[in-house]
């Protein structure tokens, strides 16, 4: 099985809300799309760095990006 490093950006492209600027909505929605059917054929793996990054800022928001990893 592959390895993937997933950092800080491929979470808050799965969790946060739709993008009205079409180059970032289209990173969502490919982010999506990889996340429910492709992550399962990879070994993911996280660093605490990126846990922090995640744990900060508005508690809702974090608390959706905490629960994807």
């Amino acid at each position: 099985m592959e390895t993937v490093y997933v950092e800080s950006t491929v979470i808050s492209y799965l969790v946060s809300r739709p993008s009205r600027d079409i180059l970032v909505a289209a990173h969502q929605q490919s982010t999506y799309e990889w996340w429910t059917s492709r992550r399962q054929e990879f070994e993911c793996y996280i660093s605490q760095l990126v846990i922090d990054e995640i744990q900060a800022g508005d508690d809702e928001a974090a608390g959706k990006r905490m629960e994807e990893i």
